[in-house]
């Protein structure tokens, strides 16, 4: 079977196949936490597919990790490059990375020679231990590799909270090379960018670029089908400050965000700039009228309540924006 389009709906519809694809795919049972693993004979939560030539995505669930997923809530992507793989997101856990590595087998005969970590969190450096023990270096940005060796035995034990057994072989395992600003890789067939771009959702958030095919991989810099969340030391201005200095003028054609499914940058600043903005404009509104802590949680956010983990989250972001701003 040819590999599904994703961008169907903004290009000429060529089949009845992606015609239907494109008809489930914008709906919003698609998204739904509650819809059954898409790969049932894989720990992969989906099968990856091709979203532009050369560059596939296994789409994560949208729905908080778990052991139904395997942690397998964010995307994992990999280039095809002509003289080697290069893999987007090292996997919540060993078993998800070697899940990955299968599915590359089954596309190509080139190794795998790099391994991209998007940020310090688990389900980008959890699968680190599988990586390494095959001898592949992995690159991550210098904070993200500080966040995850100060907290990574915290994030593999919460990870084993709710995998089980599905954590045997997961390690902690950081990165094996660092960088700050920008690190750029020639391959094969591709010029690739790995960008820090500035403060976003957590430390060391960084984009992968692909200028000539105008594509961003833009890890948690980017959100739509589900809501975004905040952390304690989120600074979501500074956020809003790093996509419109920086992430916009990327100008990318397609986007693969770091949970959801590929789209475009209408869709990711609808749901992440502008909800932040939406977000901090209500919890202004809220401290000139002399509003507290306990009430802004519940500041309207009705408008983006259709996404996934919106329940989960909803309260939460505002609490933190609220204690963010309260003295800006």
């Amino acid at each position: 079977m040819p590999p599904f389009d994703y961008f169907a709906p903004f290009r000429p519809v060529k089949a009845a196949l992606f015609a239907a694809f494109t008809l489930v795919a914008s709906s919003a049972a698609w998204a739904s936490q509650d819809i059954p693993d898409m790969y049932p004979g894989s720990v992969l939560y989906s099968k990856p597919v091709e979203f532009i030539p050369h560059v596939f995505s296994a789409i994560g669930a949208t729905a908080p990790p778990g052991k139904a997923n395997a942690g397998h809530n964010n995307n994992l992507t990999f280039i095809v490059t002509g003289e080697g793989v290069i893999v987007i997101n090292g996997g919540a856990c060993a078993l998800l990375a070697e899940a990955l590595h299968d599915e590359i087998k089954k596309v190509t005969d080139e190794p795998v020679r790099l391994v991209i970590n998007e940020n310090g969190q688990g389900h980008a450096m959890l699968g680190n231990s599988y990586w390494a023990k095959q001898g592949v270096p992995i690159l991550a940005h210098s904070d993200a590799a500080e966040e995850f060796t100060a907290h990574g035995y915290e994030i593999l034990e919460r990870m084993k909270g709710y995998n089980e057994e599905l954590a045997e072989g997961t390690e902690v395992v950081p990165p094996t090379e660092t960088f700050d600003d920008k690190y750029v890789i020639d391959m094969g067939r591709f010029h690739i960018e790995v960008l820090h771009l500035g403060p976003a959702h957590s430390s060391g958030d960084i984009s992968v670029w692909l200028p000539e095919q105008g594509l961003v991989i833009a890890g948690d810099m980017a959100f739509h089908e589900r809501m975004l969340p905040i952390f304690d030391d989120t600074e979501t201005g500074a956020w809003i400050d790093t996509w419109e200095n920086e992430f916009e003028k990327l100008n990318a054609t397609y986007v693969i965000p770091g949970h959801g499914h590929p789209t475009n940058m209408d869709q990711v600043r609808r749901y992440t700039h502008d909800y932040l903005v939406y977000l901090r404009g209500k919890i202004r509104e809220h401290l000139d009228n002399g509003g507290t802590l306990d009430d802004a949680y519940y500041v309207d956010q009705s408008p983006y309540e259709h996404l996934d983990t919106y329940e989960e989250l909803a309260t939460k972001n505002a609490g933190f924006v609220y204690v963010e701003m309260e003295f800006e």
